[in-house]
């Protein structure tokens, strides 16, 4: 008969994948690391697979330990419902949400059409325009600008996002663009590869560029739902070909079904696909 597998070992197996590291997973588990490597060890043995490459670096997943924790993350899900589940009654479910930063503005100025303090969830808004990992549990609603290809997860259009270039008037020609040195968002993108030659100053964050905008030193490209509510900036140039995009809310299949995420993706579609809150016609 073989040994039954060992749904605690499983559990901190992926701590180890989450962050790895056997220390930080140690004292994530509080567990020492010496034993935390026994357990690792045993489950590869219990398995049959070599899950880790093990370096100076870390523990680095194998193409088995990337199965291995892909086929695990339900129960990770289903430890988060439980643990929700025992809460009930005793203190609000916050529910992560990560968005682009205009659209975060733009969830966290209307919110109150959405929530209210006698709602079972509270909203965290985690603002970045960099990728969230959904799967790791790094936020538990996402909002992308295309269809989740992962089939951990699930997907609701909401709407479509049009993006233009917006300045204080027509005479205003140069462009303030974000750095090079880090991702670039597509809007980033597209300025750099067609207005290259016309940009006039650098900010690090889109806050900061409107700034400079709304002082009349250059353009800057903005989603139009964005721009269109900052009462001194004028869309001077119709809906950029290539930038335009669907909107997608997105959440992993097992964190979906959680009574406090669904509120909440709920409440979400009902605010973006509100089409006489963002007016991207032209």
């Amino acid at each position: 008969m073989q040994d039954t597998l060992p749904l605690d070992d499983l559990a901190l197996f992926l701590k180890v994948a989450e962050t790895g590291s056997l220390s930080a997973a140690a004292a994530q588990s509080g567990v020492s690391v010496p034993t935390m490597g026994r357990k690792m060890t045993r489950l590869e043995t219990t398995l049959g697979h070599r899950l880790f490459l093990r370096g100076p670096g870390g523990y680095g997943l194998t193409s088995e330990g990337r199965e291995l924790a892909e086929q695990a993350l339900p129960l990770k899900s289903a430890a988060i419902r439980i643990s929700r589940w025992r809460d009930e009654g005793q203190r609000l479910a916050r529910v992560r949400i990560t968005a682009g930063v205009w659209t975060s503005r733009f969830i966290a100025r209307n919110i109150r059409r959405i929530w209210s303090e006698d709602a079972n969830w509270v909203p965290d808004l985690l603002a970045s325009n960099l990728p969230v990992d959904l799967a790791r549990r790094q936020a538990d609603i996402g909002v992308r600008n295309k269809r989740p290809d992962h089939e951990w997860l699930a997907g609701r259009r909401t709407s479509r996002i049009e993006n233009a270039e917006y300045g204080v008037s027509d005479e205003v020609t140069g462009f303030i663009a974000m750095p090079q040195d880090g991702p670039l968002t597509p809007t980033a993108r597209w300025l750099r590869e067609n207005r290259a030659d016309r940009i006039v100053m650098i900010a690090s964050d889109s806050r900061l560029a409107i700034d400079l905008a709304l002082e009349g030193i250059g353009r800057v490209v903005l989603p139009c739902f964005a721009g269109d509510a900052e009462p001194r900036l004028k869309r001077l140039s119709p809906p950029i070909e290539g930038l335009g995009h669907d909107q997608w809310l997105v959440a992993h299949h097992d964190a979906r079904h959680d009574p406090p995420v669904r509120a909440a993706l709920d409440a979400l579609t009902e605010l973006l696909t509100d089409s006489s809150l963002r007016a991207d016609s032209v």
